[in-house]
C-alpha cells in the first residue's frame, strides 16, 4: 500500500511540474509604466521579461529613437495617427480593459533580428490576443506618405514561427491583421497550439504593399494575454487534485 501511495505522489508531482511549465503566461501587468507612456528599450537592456518570458528588443540611438523587437505601452489614445502613434493599441487598452500591452515591430525588414519571444522551457503555447496599433491601422485605412490605402485586394499578414529547444522549426501560424478593407480593431485570439512544443516564437510580417526597399505597410502588431485565454473558464484547468491521488484515497483500506 505504501508503494502505491508513493507512486501516486510521484506521478502527481510530475504532472504538477509539467503543468506549471505549460502554464507560463504573460499579461504584462507585472511591468511598470508612468501614465500614458511606453518602454522601447532606450535603457539598453536588450529585452524585457514578463511572467518569466523574455521579449527581445534592439534599440539604436544612432538612428534617433530607433527600436525593433518588442516594446510595451499603456497609451489609451485611439485617434492619433502616424509614426508617433506606433505605441498606441487601436483598442485603447489591453485585453478586458487591462492597462499594459506589448507592441512588436520588425523594422520593416531592416531589423537585425525579428521580434523573438523566448520561453524558460520548451512548452505548448495555447495562443495570445492580437490587434493593430494606431500607426498601422490608420495607414491601411487612409493611406499615408509611405503606404497605400488598402483596397479589397490588399492584406497585412503576421506569421508566427515556432522553434523548439534544438533550434528546429516546428511550424507556422498566420494571422491577417487586415484582409482587404477588413482591418482588425479588436483584440482577437490566435490559437498557437498547432506549433507544438516550442522554446521560441519568431514574428515576421508581409503585405501586398511593397517597394524596392521592402514592405510599405507599417509592420506592427499589439499583443496581450500571452498563453492566457481570458475568455476561458479557469476552473476547467484546475489540476490541484490528482486523479490517482483521489483513487488512492478510495482504496486506502488495502
Amino acid at each position: 500500500m505504501k508503494r502505491l501511495i508513493f507512486l501516486a505522489f510521484l506521478f502527481c508531482s510530475i504532472v504538477a511540474i509539467a503543468g506549471g511549465v505549460n502554464a507560463q503566461t504573460a499579461d504584462f501587468e507585472d511591468l511598470t509604466l508612468d501614465a500614458e507612456s511606453y518602454w522601447n528599450g532606450s535603457d539598453g537592456t536588450g529585452e524585457f521579461v514578463s511572467g518569466g518570458i523574455a521579449f527581445s528588443n534592439n534599440y539604436d540611438s544612432t538612428w534617433g529613437d530607433y527600436w525593433d523587437g518588442f516594446s510595451y505601452s499603456n497609451i489609451t489614445d485611439t485617434t492619433a495617427e502616424g509614426f508617433t502613434a506606433q505605441y498606441n493599441a487601436i483598442t485603447g487598452s489591453g485585453v478586458g480593459g487591462s492597462e499594459i500591452y506589448t507592441v512588436a515591430y520588425d523594422g520593416s525588414g531592416f531589423a537585425l533580428n525579428p521580434p523573438t519571444i523566448t520561453l524558460n522551457a520548451e512548452q505548448v503555447i495555447s495562443g495570445a490576443y492580437f490587434t493593430n496599433n494606431n500607426y498601422a491601422f490608420y495607414s491601411m485605412t487612409n493611406g499615408d506618405g509611405f503606404a497605400k490605402k488598402f483596397t479589397e485586394d490588399d492584406w497585412l499578414k503576421l506569421t508566427i514561427t515556432g522553434i523548439d529547444a534544438q533550434g528546429t522549426e516546428t511550424g507556422t501560424v498566420e494571422f491577417k491583421l487586415a484582409d482587404g478593407t477588413n482591418i482588425v480593431d479588436t483584440w482577437t485570439w490566435v490559437d498557437l497550439e498547432s506549433l507544438g512544443a516550442v522554446k521560441q516564437l519568431i514574428f515576421t510580417f508581409s503585405s501586398t504593399d511593397n517597394s524596392e526597399y521592402g514592405m510599405n505597410t507599417p509592420g506592427y502588431v499589439c499583443i496581450d494575454s500571452f498563453n492566457k485565454d481570458d475568455s476561458s473558464n479557469d476552473d476547467d484547468d484546475d489540476d490541484s487534485t490528482c486523479f490517482i491521488q483521489s483513487m488512492t484515497s478510495e482504496f486506502i483500506f488495502w
